[in-house]
């Protein structure tokens, strides 16, 4: 696809973080910029920025005898940024081996009982989705395969395809921390020394290649399936 391509498709790129000059403000400001270059229209919804309320309320409370309740202003204008992207790049800092509270909300809300599932057609069906958690841990820490089958696990298996979703991915970007950690044998959390300069640098030029690498994989496979 290019920019000028009758056929562009939008990404609404959802970012869970409070800080806007963090590195997964960064990151997504990167993802940002690839799917643009890849011909898509991107739709940016940072949570914190748009004062997003993850808190579960009466009003967007599931009523399981009514699957055609009509939700929150608020939330009714979030589903409908979703309808009207093809596909969805969630980046975020995991937490827990998890996604931070304000998505996790966001996802409670929004991604409600006669929405987003309860229905033989889903409404989101064929849709796409990339997971882009950053981690603190070391890329050769043990706890990443652990940390990735988790997540894996609760993003495609528990929410994505519960919803329609045609392909889930979750891209897990390690060593984000500026003090590289590891939990050893005996389950002790060690912390280095903080990384600075060249090698700083470094990782961050690695740390965006990868980034790129999973956004450029999401955009080949819906290439592929055109």
């Amino acid at each position: 696809m290019t920019q000028n391509d009758s056929r562009a498709r939008t990404a609404l790129v959802v970012v869970a973080h409070h800080r806007t000059d963090s590195l997964t403000a960064h990151t997504a400001r990167r993802a940002t910029a690839r799917l643009e270059a890849a011909g898509y229209r991107v739709d940016l919804l940072d949570l914190h920025a748009e004062g997003f309320d993850p808190r579960m309320n009466v009003a967007d409370q599931p009523d399981w005898g009514n699957r055609e309740k009509r939700y929150s202003e608020e939330v009714h204008a979030h589903m409908q940024r979703i309808l009207d992207a093809d596909a969805v790049v969630a980046v975020f800092p995991v937490y827990w081996q998890s996604v931070p509270a304000i998505l996790k909300g966001w996802i409670d809300r929004v991604w409600n009982y006669g929405f987003a599932y309860g229905r033989s057609k889903p409404r989101l069906a064929g849709k796409r989705i990339l997971w882009l958690g950053l981690a603190g841990a070391t890329g050769d820490d043990p706890i990443v395969a652990g940390m990735q089958t988790v997540l894996e696990t609760s993003l495609n298996e528990g929410i994505a395809y519960y919803c329609g979703f045609s392909s889930s991915t979750v891209g897990l970007l390690t060593d984000a921390e500026e003090r590289p950690q590891r939990v050893d044998a005996e389950g002790n959390l060690l912390v280095g020394d903080a990384i600075t300069g060249a090698e700083r640098e470094a990782q961050y030029t690695a740390f965006d290649r990868r980034t790129q690498e999973f956004v450029d994989a999401f955009v080949a496979e819906e290439l592929a399936a055109v």
